[in-house]
């Protein structure tokens, strides 16, 4: 059983705890992260997450988000589950971390200090099935006109963190590295 890092509120590890422990309710706080990317023409990686989940099945989300693990660093933690997940690693920028916490039901939720990754990748999607029920590419105008309207299809942790992302996109306007991904 994945033993998951818990923090206080300035991220200062004070113990291990399993998943399950960590997202049941009273949820306890514990490290996660998002990573978000991109294709060339600026394009995001949004999936489905698989029915089977606990805590929002069937919602749309950022390409990849989970939890490192006790003695793993976010680095290493961000390229196993990419490729877990997804089926390719790529470089990530660290581009910001918030703390948030949700209730999913009566039994289930999210209380974590998630930081989040982007990357460009335009290699082959390889996913999952037992995570991801479907993926695509979406533009970013695009995305945001429909979480306007159908706010209730997403996780609150990809609707909290898009806008920041996005911001940084624009920011940046096209210095993210855009080789170097692998399959």
């Amino acid at each position: 059983m994945d033993k998951l890092i818990l923090v206080n509120e300035n991220d200062e590890v004070l113990g291990h705890e399993d998943k399950e422990s960590c997202h049941r309710k009273p949820t306890k706080r514990h490290r996660a992260f998002s990573v978000f990317i991109l294709n060339s023409q600026g394009q995001m990686l949004i999936h489905k997450r698989n029915r089977s989940k606990k805590t929002w099945p069937g919602f749309w989300s950022n390409a990849c988000c989970s939890h490192p693990r006790k003695g793993e660093g976010l680095s290493e933690a961000t390229q196993r589950r990419l490729l877990e997940e997804l089926g390719f690693t790529c470089p990530l920028e660290g581009l910001f971390r918030f703390e948030y916490s949700a209730d999913y039901d009566d039994e289930w939720g999210e209380n974590e200090i998630d930081y989040v990754f982007l990357g460009i990748f335009d290699g082959d999607v390889k996913p999952d099935y037992n995570e991801i029920e479907e993926w695509l590419f979406i533009f970013q105008e695009e995305l945001m006109k429909d979480i306007e309207h159908n706010q209730e299809k997403y996780t609150p942790w990809f609707k909290k963190a898009l806008p920041r992302v996005i911001n940084h996109i624009k920011l940046k306007s096209g210095t993210l590295p855009m080789s170097g991904c692998a399959v």
